[in-house]
């Protein structure tokens, strides 16, 4: 590993955690209008995912939510800074969060906790601010292809607590067994791995290969699924997180497949409402049914 360029990574996000909120948007405008530019095959993912989740959407208003969508994830970016470095103070004022108590309960009566986060640009702000509540979590975790970034996202992620990263190499079984010794996991439902223990569910009505582990895990383990919603404030810079109560009857006397539609459907009302704040730069409409052209 290169002792410059781990030096280098550190220093900037170190810098971005130093810096007050409008230095940090002015790098992210900045950031945020060369993404799509620069980075033209994730403009292209991100052009075809909205043509095809809002077909009814005029061209201009999709235009106008990737404009919207790389602004508002350059300020994630950019704002790993303040969370891997930045004051513990400004954190929470950042970062403020409603519904701890749904989380407070469940662990005061011993229930195992899955926290269902789907993919909205706020993730990691989301994640960062449980961990200065829980004292112990666990998530899924892809390993960064450069050994210097991955190094920096594991001890950022670990900064307030103690993060079991599970490759996603190893399955989900690791995962399971901190579930069992009654570790809450940190869960995203939403992204396309392949049919491999997925189906393909609605999505927007479109079929989309849908891992049904959320599913599988709270009826194999009696867990409570509680939803993490975030919402990033492009003007104020505020995320604010939101705690669902868990779901009732979560999957109940459903199938697997109608579970898991459930999430989805539940996941297409909280987009709806402001589109760019999802994380639409991945392919979720990547597998397709035999005999179906892609849409990459």
């Amino acid at each position: 590993m290169s002792f410059k360029k781990i030096s280098l990574l550190r220093g900037l996000f170190s810098y971005f955690g130093r810096s007050s909120f409008r230095a940090r948007r002015r790098w992210a405008r900045t950031l945020g209008w060369l993404a799509p530019r620069v980075m033209r095959s994730r403009a292209h993912i991100v052009r075809t995912n909205l043509s095809v989740a809002f077909p009814h959407a005029t061209a201009v208003q999709r235009e106008t939510w990737l404009r919207e969508h790389f602004h508002l994830l350059a300020q994630s970016v950019i704002d790993r800074g303040l969370l891997w470095f930045g004051a513990t103070d400004e954190i929470y004022d950042t970062v403020p969060i409603e519904g701890l108590e749904h989380l407070e309960s469940l662990l005061a009566s011993k229930r195992r906790i899955i926290m269902l986060a789907p993919h909205f640009v706020g993730l990691d702000a989301s994640a960062t601010r449980l961990t200065l509540f829980l004292k112990e979590s666990a998530t899924m975790y892809t390993r960064q292809s450069d050994p210097t970034v991955d190094q920096l996202v594991r001890e950022g992620r670990g900064r307030f607590n103690t993060v079991h990263l599970i490759s996603r190499h190893d399955g989900v079984r690791g995962l399971i067994r901190q579930l069992r010794n009654g570790v809450p996991i940190y869960y995203l439902p939403d992204m396309d791995w392949g049919l491999a223990g997925a189906a393909f569910v609605p999505f927007f009505d479109v079929p989309a290969a849908t891992l049904l582990t959320t599913a599988q895990i709270a009826r194999n383990f009696d867990a409570a699924v509680v939803p993490i919603m975030s919402r990033l404030d492009a003007d104020t810079g505020r995320y604010h997180v939101t705690v669902m109560p868990p779901l009732q009857d979560f999957p109940g006397e459903e199938s697997l497949e109608e579970a898991t539609a459930r999430i989805n459907r539940l996941i297409e009302d909280w987009v709806r409402p402001e589109p760019a704040q999802y994380y639409w730069v991945h392919r979720r409409y990547k597998t397709r049914p035999d005999g179906e052209a892609r849409f990459y």
